[in-house]
């Protein structure tokens, strides 16, 4: 493996694998398609120039493989309720554990249920953490479709928690 490459892999491979994990929540599933886009990534990497996107490139690379892959399977169910999330953190109890485990599977519930911009929306920017400026440039669309869709998703989010019972005020 090239050095470069070996260094890029190293510094993003990480954060890869949770935003494909965020989309299909599967981890086998999130393990390949990461692979996947490192694989891309190494085919294009030599005409790749610009070093404060790759990011960007990086996660375009993946959300393109995980629309491929439901595509292809005609799928459109993304985060099931059946798996539970793989990331914890080893300071909780084994209480804090489970509440958590279970506030995840009512959130996910809730997040399958949006059409995918909304999902998409909240993964990015909630999840992810991206300003609206990096989710615009990321979706390839306006910074006010960015705000307009986050406000959108997050009420239908919360419209969707509180018919379920499951209103907890969390994407406020």
């Amino acid at each position: 493996m090239q050095e470069p490459f070996k260094k890029l892999y190293i510094s993003h491979s990480d954060g890869i694998y949770k935003y494909i994990f965020f989309m299909v929540n599967n981890k086998e599933l999130a393990e390949d398609l990461t692979q996947e886009t490192f694989f891309k990534a190494i085919k294009q990497f030599q005409t790749f120039r610009n070093e404060a996107a790759v990011t960007t490139w990086l996660k375009r690379i993946a959300r393109n493989l995980v629309y491929d892959h439901y595509r292809k399977k005609r799928l459109i169910q993304f985060l099931p309720l059946t798996h539970k999330m793989d990331y914890q953190d080893d300071t909780q109890t084994p209480m804090e554990v489970v509440e958590t485990g279970e506030e995840m599977v009512i959130l996910y519930g809730a997040l399958r249920k949006l059409k995918i911009s909304h999902r998409e929306t909240i993964v990015l920017r909630k999840i992810e953490g991206l300003s609206v400026k990096e989710t615009a440039q990321f979706l390839e669309c306006t910074e006010a479709k960015v705000k307009n869709n986050t406000v959108r998703a997050i009420a239908a989010l919360q419209k969707i928690l509180q018919e379920g019972g499951h209103d907890d005020g969390s994407f406020r």
